[in-house]
């Protein structure tokens, strides 16, 4: 992957709003990614989460403010322009191809979403075939590419997400609560995996409620509250940070993870 000219984040939002009508979901948000690094969204349900995400992926463009990746604006461009650019994303609901198999659908994701196919062609290249391969791999699913996306349980589908998002060899994944429904072992896999995406060096959004799993992996924390960030900083700070748990921990899951995070110091 190319990296960024030295000292300029992979991604920056400038003072984004997005606005439906009166209701205000993001409000003049900013904050920087870097190469490589690994940031943790969390808050309250309806802070504004997932229609952050609609407007980096280009799916809800921002009212005003800037989104830039790698140097470039992408304020308003298409989500599929925006995907091409190396942004791929996944959804909180379990979104496939039911009727494709596992390996279908990520071929599906390799070959429209590294770049526009005007005659999509009969077979896939060997690069693309290769794209498939690596995230069929690293996800877990090589045994089970064959397997039809409607009977897969809740933990595959999941990963299926995430390997289509791989599969467009991406430089920034956004993941919509990848451990939403999971149960701790199925979570355990999920950990296993963006571990290892970080290890390769992939930079990484993610939004969960599950704070354990979003303080392990984050190298920074941002919390938001009525579309506005009332948090960012490392994962230690949230329980030492009132705001924080008045409107979003409550004091008991504050004190279980400063328990948590005191047993991983």
């Amino acid at each position: 992957m190319t990296q960024t000219a030295a000292g300029q984040p992979l991604l920056e939002v400038t003072a984004v709003t997005k606005s439906f009508g009166a209701l205000v979901a993001v409000n003049g948000l900013s904050f920087n990614l870097n190469e490589g690094e690994v940031l943790g969204i969390g808050g309250p349900n309806g802070a504004g989460k997932t229609t952050l995400f609609e407007v980096i992926s280009g799916l809800s463009p921002a009212t005003s403010g800037s989104v830039r990746f790698a140097g470039e604006d992408i304020t308003r461009l298409s989500a599929e322009a925006i995907c091409h650019a190396g942004i791929a994303r996944t959804f909180q609901l379990n979104a496939a191809f039911d009727s494709l198999s596992v390996r279908e659908n990520v071929e599906v994701a390799a070959q429209f979403g590294r770049a526009n196919r005007a005659v999509p062609g009969l077979r896939l290249d060997r690069c693309t075939r290769a794209s498939v391969d690596a995230a069929l791999e690293i996800t877990g699913l090589i045994e089970r590419q064959r397997r039809i996306a409607a009977k897969l349980p809740v933990i595959d589908r999941k990963l299926l997400m995430i390997a289509g998002a791989l599969a467009t060899e991406p430089r920034l994944v956004l993941m919509d609560e990848p451990v939403g429904g999971l149960t701790p072992g199925e979570t355990d896999r999920i950990v296993h995996l963006v571990e290892r995406l970080r290890a390769e060096g992939r930079s990484i959004i993610m939004i969960e409620h599950v704070m354990r799993f979003l303080v392990q992996l984050s190298d920074r924390v941002l919390i938001l509250h009525h579309g506005e960030k009332i948090y960012e900083g490392v994962p230690r700070g949230l329980v030492q940070d009132a705001q924080v748990v008045d409107v979003f921990l409550g004091q008991g899951a504050s004190r279980r993870l400063a328990s948590y995070l005191e047993g991983r110091a």
